[in-house]
């Protein structure tokens, strides 16, 4: 947990390894969750599990800061690949994941935490993700965006068609929970940004901080809460969550290449699929009274996208586009007329 630690501190040191520090920080709490989990469940008659739901609520008050409703102008510049971000991750990721859970024949509660994270929008750590692999950022925060937004809808839909035979879903509870949880704390923080823009400097500083901070807390509690369940069936679970990860990043790229994207794009597509909202979909499952179970797979997808998605956009980050390296030859061509191919 030292190594863990030390390492991630190093890392924030270089400027290429630095987006990878926050994955290592995962590592160490979910390390420490696994060996110490009695001193992560609660004190006394107080059990930590309640933070859950609020910290949620802070990480989206968060992300409402960070938007404008300059922001929302994106949608209408870049419609067409928002719109295929948004459906390719509200198709593939809900069915990949209905088809691991059925293949791995988990138990009801467990397989309906895989379709619950497949069900759930995508994570702001798609956007760090993209920012890495030289993809297209506005592209990413605008489908981030959108596919939260929907998700007071989707995810309770999708998940009632997928999971509703695994375990009882209550439509419009979880419904009110996503809205509680995502859409108020949204809006609260766009309303601080545009009347409050500037005049806080401190918080803007703050709220990244505390961002990855409350999703380190959300994991350690949920790690803890789940461990004896982790312990049996954590081998398998793993490699499910990683074949639902990786399916998502492939299908997700793929869809882009085949309706003609520019590869900035493609790439920013694959991270959006791929990296799901691991924290909403554990504050689910603690709302459905099913921590220890149902929230098993968002504690692993968790640390093992961020691994996964770092690692990804890690070896991106070493190979240009081909639109940027195009657009360079094409300098290249300006800058020396003088070489003209006959």
């Amino acid at each position: 947990m030292s190594f863990f630690t030390s390492l991630a501190i190093a890392f924030r040191g270089n400027k290429f390894l630095r987006g990878l520090s926050f994955t290592v920080i995962i590592l160490a709490v979910v390390s420490l969750a696994m060996y110490y989990p009695q001193h992560f469940v609660g004190i006394g008659a107080f059990k930590y599990s309640a933070l859950i739901v609020p910290l949620l609520q802070i990480i989206m008050f968060g992300m409402g800061t960070e938007l404008s409703l300059k922001d929302f102008a994106q949608v209408l510049r870049m419609p067409r690949g928002i719109i295929v971000g948004v459906v390719c991750h509200y198709t593939i990721m809900p069915f990949i994941g209905f088809g691991v859970a059925n293949l791995f024949n988990f138990p009801p509660e467990v397989a309906a935490g895989i379709i619950l994270v497949g069900c759930c929008p995508s994570g702001l750590a798609s956007n760090v993700m993209s920012y890495l692999a030289r993809a297209n950022l506005a592209l990413s925060v605008s489908v981030t965006t959108i596919s939260t937004l929907l998700a007071p809808f989707l995810t309770p839909l999708l998940m009632n068609m997928l999971g509703g035979s695994f375990v009882e879903i209550h439509l419009w509870e979880m419904v009110w929970d996503i809205t509680k949880i995502v859409i108020i704390p949204i809006v609260g923080g766009l309303l601080f940004n545009h009347f409050l823009h500037g005049k806080f400097n401190w918080l803007d500083k703050a709220m990244p901080i505390l961002s990855m901070a409350g999703i380190a807390v959300i994991l350690t509690i949920m790690v803890a809460a789940g461990r004896d369940n982790l312990l049996k069936i954590g081998g398998l679970l793993i490699i499910a969550t990683f074949i639902h990860n990786v399916a998502g990043f492939f299908l997700g790229y793929w869809s882009g290449r085949l309706l003609k994207f520019p590869e900035r794009d493609c790439r920013t597509i694959a991270l959006e699929v791929g990296m799901q909202n691991a924290g909403l979909a554990s504050g689910l499952a603690l709302t459905m009274g099913k921590m220890a179970t149902v929230g098993l797979a968002p504690a692993i997808f968790g640390p093992l996208m961020n691994i996964t998605g770092s690692s990804l956009s890690s070896w991106w980050h070493s190979r240009l586009p081909d639109d940027d390296i195009e657009e360079k030859q094409d300098k290249k061509g300006v800058q020396n007329p003088g070489l003209v191919q006959v």
